[in-house]
C-alpha cells in the first residue's frame, strides 16, 4: 500500500493542502479539487484517502522536496489541520511520567522520601486506572502553531516546559461511543508538543480549585502540532510508538505509547461520554516521562527542540526570549 501523510504547507503566502510522500509534496487539488484545506477532507475521509492513492500511484508531478521548499520559498509548515473547537488533552495519562512529577513536586504525604512518594504514586495510578477515569482538559485553537515555528516565551512566569504528545485527530463525529468501536473515529495522527508554565498551574489565591491549565498552556504558539497528520490505515498500532524528544541535541524525553495509562480507545470513549466529538478535533493524550520538572531545566531563549514520533516525522522549533512586555493584568498591579 502507498504510504502518505497529510500536511498544510504555506508558499508564498499561499496555503497548499498537501500529500507528502517520499518527502516529496503533492497538492492535493491536483486530484480533489473541491478540497480548498485539509479539513475540507474528513466529510469523505476514506474515499478522499483511496482518491490520493490512487493519484500517487499514477505517477503524480510533486511540487517538489519538502525541506528544500521549506528552504528556498519562504515556506511554513502549518498544523497539518488547524483545529476549530477546543485541543482536547488528556493529563497525568504516561505511568513513569506521573511518578516523575509526584517526586519532583513532592505531591504526596509530608516529608515522605523520594522512594515512598515513587511507591504511592505508582499504587495511585494503577488504582485509577482500575477504578477511575482519565483526566482530560481543554485547550485553546489560537494556541496551536506549526512544527518549525519559533516558540517565544511569555512574558509572564517561569519554569516553561516541554511535553512531547501523541496527537489524535478526530476524523468522524463521536458521541457515547464504546472503546471497542473508539478507532473507527480517528483520522490520523501527529507529533503535538503541550508546553506549560510551571509556576502558572498554581492558584494559590483560590485553593479549592488549584490549578490554573488556561494561563499555563494556551499563551500564543505552545501547541507546536504536525508537521504531518498520518492516516490512521498507515499507523498499525498506535499503542507502541517510540517518542524522544531532545534539547539541543541532549535526549530529555525516550520512551514509548505503550506507557499510556488510559489507551486511546479508553481516551476516546470518556471524552465522547462527556462531550460530541467532532470531525477535525484534536485529542493529545499526555506527556512521558522527562520533563524539565524531572530534569530541574527548563526553556531558556535559544534552546532547540526537536520532538519525534516513529512514523509521524519531526517538530524542530527554536526558543526565543520574552519581548519584556508585561501584559496589562500584571503591568496593572
Amino acid at each position: 500500500m502507498t504510504s502518505f501523510a497529510i500536511a498544510s504547507l504555506q508558499l508564498d503566502g499561499e496555503v497548499i493542502p498537501s500529500v507528502v510522500h517520499d518527502e516529496r509534496v503533492f497538492d492535493i487539488r491536483a486530484a480533489l479539487p473541491a478540497v480548498a484545506r485539509t479539513a475540507d477532507l474528513f466529510p469523505d475521509w476514506d474515499r478522499n484517502l483511496d482518491v490520493l492513492t490512487a493519484h500517487l500511484e499514477r505517477g503524480a508531478d510533486p511540487v517538489g522536496d519538502a525541506e528544500a521548499l521549506l528552504a528556498d520559498r519562504a515556506g511554513r509548515m502549518l498544523p497539518p489541520v488547524q483545529p476549530v473547537g477546543p485541543v482536547l488533552a488528556a493529563g497525568a495519562n504516561y505511568r513513569e511520567h506521573i511518578i516523575q512529577m509526584s517526586v519532583a513536586h513532592g505531591l504526596g504525604s509530608d516529608g515522605a522520601s523520594p522512594e515512598t512518594l515513587r511507591a504511592d504514586a505508582a499504587a495511585e495510578i494503577d488504582e485509577r486506572v482500575r477504578r477511575g477515569d482519565p483526566y482530560i482538559w481543554t485547550g485553546l485553537p489560537s494556541a496551536v502553531s506549526g512544527a518549525r515555528d519559533d516558540v517565544v516565551l511569555p512574558d509572564v512566569g517561569r519554569d516553561v516546559d516541554w511535553e512531547l504528545e501523541l496527537g489524535v485527530y478526530i476524523g468522524r463525529a463521536a458521541h457515547l461511543v464504546a472503546a471497542d468501536d473508539a478507532l473507527r473515529h480517528v483520522a490520523g495522527y501527529t507529533i503535538v508538543n503541550d508546553l506549560t508554565v510551571r509556576s502558572l498551574v498554581p492558584r494559590d489565591d483560590m485553593a479549592k480549585i488549584g490549578t490554573d491549565w488556561f494561563r499555563a498552556k494556551n499563551q500564543p504558539g505552545f501547541f507546536p502540532t504536525g508537521p504531518w497528520l498520518v492516516p490512521a490505515r498507515f499507523v498499525p498500532d498506535p499503542g507502541v510508538l517510540t517518542m524522544r524528544l531532545r534539547l539541543n541535541g541532549q535526549v530529555m524525553q525516550d520512551a514509548t505509547s505503550a506507557d499510556l495509562a488510559f489507551d486511546i480507545p479508553a481516551l476516546l470513549s470518556y471524552a465522547s461520554s462527556m462531550a460530541v466529538l467532532q470531525p477535525g478535533d484534536l485529542l493529545i493524550t499526555g506527556s512521558p516521562a522527562g520533563n524539565g520538572s524531572h530534569w530541574g531545566r527548563f526553556l531558556a531563549d535559544g534552546d532547540v527542540m526537536e520532538a519525534e514520533i516513529a512514523g509521524l516525522g519531526t517538530q524542530r522549533n527554536a526558543v526565543r526570549g520574552p519581548s519584556g512586555r508585561l501584559p496589562p493584568w500584571q503591568a496593572s498591579r
